[in-house]
């Protein structure tokens, strides 16, 4: 029996490509593919709704936080922290403080303070909201953290970036409040804290990525790379991938691939597209990545909205190697770092499957 559409638009891609694969019907397979196009369409228009309307309100150098806040709003509906409300509702006012404050902090303090810095706010992250790396938590916090940290703001900026982290925290906080006010009713977060032990694999995941992204950042910064960011996003992605492996070679690759792939096709896009078609390319990226799941196809829809934006710094040639070259020096760290790590840490600690 087919689902109702409503329910097909909630729906991951994954999910509905799966159902088409077994529908027999090419009626019901149509339907499936209507909802994953109505669904793409619906977020890419309410998140440039969304997004315009906040960076309109506080500023458009408070847009990275604008864009922040909307990945966490659609992940909140589905994704909790895996406690009560009460101590969720306090913990997500902390996460947005360290996302506010602690990027722009980094962007002052003296080199020998952002490892340490780096590492804390982000560990504090990853504890807070991921225990269930597989969910996706993990992915969307590190995104939300290394942009801010690439796009930080001082003075009179940071008091509107904080009043927006507000307006977020009352609408993340009300969605929650809605969706998941009935779950984990006697977990409290200490309790989840209690169980800390690198010896358990979400812990040991949480461990490796807070250090590998917070070194990757510092090394970002210390030696001015141009968009470090980028390198931020390709060393993360090598790290979160769940459950734990010592092994990062295949999305290592995957990761380059998709990055060359996708700077490639918004360089041939961009230069046979009219100007005035130019400021659309992001949204089609977008709109395409509605229709993505495997890895390296995301990884390539995500090059146009970030060249998009680096276009206009940059110039085209300027952003597509750059966008081409970070992505390399990020999971090439990445693997680097995994490979270390996993000799020196994770053989000694990761004797124990994880817990329930």
């Amino acid at each position: 029996m087919t689902m109702k559409f409503y329910d097909a638009l909630q729906m991951d891609p994954s999910v509905l490509k799966r159902k088409i694969a077994a529908c027999e019907v090419k009626r019901e397979k149509t339907y499936y593919w209507v909802a994953i196009a109505v669904r793409s369409v619906l977020i890419v228009a309410f998140a440039i709704v969304f997004i315009s309307l906040l960076s309109a309100v506080f500023g458009s150098d408070n847009t990275p936080l604008a864009v922040a806040l909307f990945c966490m709003m659609l992940g909140i509906r589905f994704v909790n922290f895996e406690y009560c409300i009460g101590d969720y509702l306090i913990t997500l006012a902390a996460v947005l403080a360290i996302l506010v404050l602690v990027p722009s902090a980094a962007a002052v303090v003296p080199p020998v303070l952002l490892i340490p810095l780096h590492f804390a706010g982000f560990f504090a992250i990853l504890c807070m909201t991921t225990q269930r790396p597989e969910m996706g938590n993990g992915g969307l916090y590190s995104f939300a953290y290394i942009y801010l940290t690439g796009n930080p703001v001082v003075g009179e900026a940071l008091v509107r970036r904080g009043l927006l982290a507000l307006v977020g925290y009352l609408i993340c906080g009300a969605i929650l409040f809605a969706k998941h006010r009935d779950q984990h009713k006697t977990t409290r977060f200490h309790h989840v804290m209690r169980k800390f032990d690198l010896a358990v694999p979400v812990y040991l995941w949480q461990f490796r990525m807070a250090l590998g992204v917070s070194l990757v950042l510092t090394a970002g910064q210390v030696f001015g790379v141009e968009r470090f960011m980028w390198m931020g996003f390709a060393c993360a992605s090598l790290l979160s991938e769940y459950p734990y492996s010592g092994n990062t070679v295949t999305r290592f690759w995957q990761r380059i691939v998709g990055a060359v792939a996708g700077s490639c096709a918004f360089f041939v896009v961009y230069l046979v597209t009219p100007e005035a078609l130019h400021p659309l390319m992001g949204p089609l990226g977008g709109l395409c990545l509605g229709f993505c799941t495997d890895y390296r196809y995301k990884t390539a829809m995500n090059c146009f909205g970030a060249l998009m934006l680096g276009t206009g710094i940059y110039g085209l040639q300027g952003a597509v190697i750059l966008r081409i070259v970070d992505t390399i020096l990020g999971v090439t760290f990445g693997q680097v770092f995994a490979f270390i790590f996993h000799r020196l840490a994770a053989a000694r600690f990761l004797t124990v499957p994880e817990r329930e």
